[in-house]
């Protein structure tokens, strides 16, 4: 074993920083990979002192680096922004601040921005204008500040990103995580790929692409839960399907399935499934029980994290020593083999993108899985122990009402212990926007409420995008107010010793219902005066 100790720094407030040793373990530190990878881009000794921002945005947004589906939940929840990870460890005097979560307004951020010389904020579709202003603001606060902005809004809307907001000095397109630690380090930004900005003469300059981080560079960079561990309080991080406190991080990038709907392959991390070696992975994980033993559940929040066999297997076999609880994302056409070494290894939950019961709209959305194989795989995950949140989008391509029935039933029929119901929104730069723009679907450009609450912006000749969202609320009603869900969920919580919690969720749950019902109501008032006056 390596001697010595590495400090990990911990905060227990906005701008204080506490402190911990703990002994240096086999694996490198994050330290030592900060070292190794500043030797290898060849910066200076002292990079820009740079702050990474998960922005503040509507009370209870789960956006930007946190979410690849931003907006305020139906029940208050936080995914942690790993993307913002890896360029914070490579950096040396950075922090990662993640507003959301942590509370944290636009006043605060500005105040913590006074000792800081490089702001990298990573952007939402819903939370783009609300951060190119604050950006304006604290340009004009902090004039010599240099700001970036990452996130899918500035890959496919780069020209619009640098005109709308001048604030901005130049943008990452796609990963950025090398790009923005070589301008904080000293390259200038005409040498640095995947990045765009405006020359001395105003003129747009796109550099060109950078290539995809390979495996064995995700290996050499430093591990997300070292981060967290130094700069965020993981007790703020809640999803109501996971155990709480819990820890999200990746163990691949990229995900080689097609789907129309889908953000972040097509604006951010591409369709090229890149692994971690099983042993980083292991060794982050063991790191991580070290570093948070009071977290009951370790979420594996990979694209795709068990899509190839041999891999998830290998990986089980190395997890299964440390004794941890973990849960992860999953396809259906996960083989029962591969559930059991998942189950057997520590595995506790699964979160499984269904959409849909209807044949022909899982065709339509290039989903690569059919409602039979969906239902053999919920059959072998209820043999086996393994608890399965079910995900389902209302609203996608060839939606009718009697696909949207066949949906609820099917879902029926599975049997989930959770489930989440969505509509089906057209990010830019997904194949489902470019069919719905194409075909006149838009009717609303915006896709949030005033709060961030998701709200219908496709609508299909003969299917009102209010009757889509009044069949949201009926499929919540349907799934969970049967006797079997409704005692389970409570039976749940009593055993988690979550029955708080579940009134508070309850509560919020219902609320948003009764503001996405007078917001339609609303919306079919005024297109019902709109049809009058046309008439008359």
């Amino acid at each position: 074993m390596r001697m010595g100790t590495v400090k990990f720094a911990t905060r227990t407030g906005a701008d204080s920083v506490q402190c911990a040793a703990l002994p240096l373990p086999e694996f490198a530190s994050n330290a030592a990979r900060l070292a190794a990878r500043n030797g290898k881009i060849g910066g200076m000794t002292t990079p820009l002192k740079t702050l990474f921002l998960n922005p503040p945005s509507f009370e209870k947004f789960d956006g930007g680096a946190s979410s690849r589906w931003p907006a305020t939940r139906e029940i208050e929840s936080y995914w942690y922004p790993v993307w913002l990870t890896y360029p914070a460890g490579m950096l040396e005097g950075s922090r990662l601040v993640d507003a959301p979560p942590h509370h944290l307004n636009w006043q605060d951020v500005v105040g913590i921005l006074k000792d800081y010389e490089f702001l990298v904020l990573f952007t939402s579709t819903m939370g783009w204008e609300g951060d190119q202003k604050m950006a304006t603001v604290i340009k004009q606060t902090y004039p010599r500040i240099k700001i970036a902005f990452v996130g899918p809004p500035v890959t496919t809307s780069t020209d619009r990103a640098l005109n709308e907001c001048p604030a901005i000095d130049f943008v990452c397109r796609r990963e950025f995580d090398f790009s923005i630690v070589e301008y904080a380090n000293g390259k200038p930004l005409s040498e640095i790929l995947s990045v765009s900005y405006k020359d001395a003469n105003g003129v747009i300059q796109h550099n060109p692409d950078r290539p995809q981080v390979t495996p064995e560079q995700l290996d050499e960079m430093p591990w997300a839960t070292e981060i967290y561990a130094r700069d965020l309080d993981v007790t703020k991080y809640m999803v109501p399907f996971l155990l709480h406190p819990f820890v999200a991080l990746y163990s691949t990038r990229g995900c080689p399935a097609q789907c129309t709907f889908c953000l972040w392959p097509q604006t951010l991390s591409g369709h090229a499934w890149r692994k971690r070696s099983t042993d980083d992975v292991a060794a982050e994980m063991a790191n991580a029980k070290k570093l948070f033993p009071h977290v009951k559940e370790f979420f594996f929040d990979d694209d795709t994290f068990n899509i190839q066999k041999a891999r998830t297997v290998e990986l089980c076999q190395k997890l299964k020593p440390l004794g941890l609880t973990w849960s992860c994302t999953s396809r259906v056409t996960t083989d029962y083999e591969t559930l059991k070494a998942m189950k057997e290894a520590g595995c506790r939950l699964l979160i499984v993108g269904y959409e849909s019961g209807d044949a022909q709209i899982l065709k339509n959305i290039k989903k690569g899985a059919t409602v039979e194989r969906a239902l053999d795989f919920t059959r072998d995950c209820h043999k086996l122990g393994l608890v399965v949140h079910g995900d389902f989008i209302l609203g996608l391509p060839g939606e009718t009402a009697e696909s949207i029935r066949n949906t609820i039933e099917f879902a029926k029929q599975l049997d989930c212990e959770t489930i989440q119901v969505s509509m089906a929104h057209a990010f830019p730069g997904t194949e489902l926007y470019d069919f719905a723009k194409e075909k006149g679907y838009i009717t609303n450009l915006s896709m949030s409420d005033d709060e961030g609450h998701q709200m219908a912006h496709i609508e299909y000749p003969g299917l009102p995008a209010e009757y889509v969202l009044e069949m949201v609320h009926k499929f919540y009603d349907e799934y969970f107010f049967r006797p079997k869900a409704a005692l389970r969920v409570v039976w749940k919580a009593f055993v988690h010793r979550d029955l708080g919690r579940l009134y508070t969720e309850a509560r919020s749950f219902m609320k948003l219902r009764g503001q996405r019902n007078r917001s339609a109501a609303a919306t079919k008032a005024a297109n019902a005066l709109k049809a009058q006056e046309s008439s008359s």
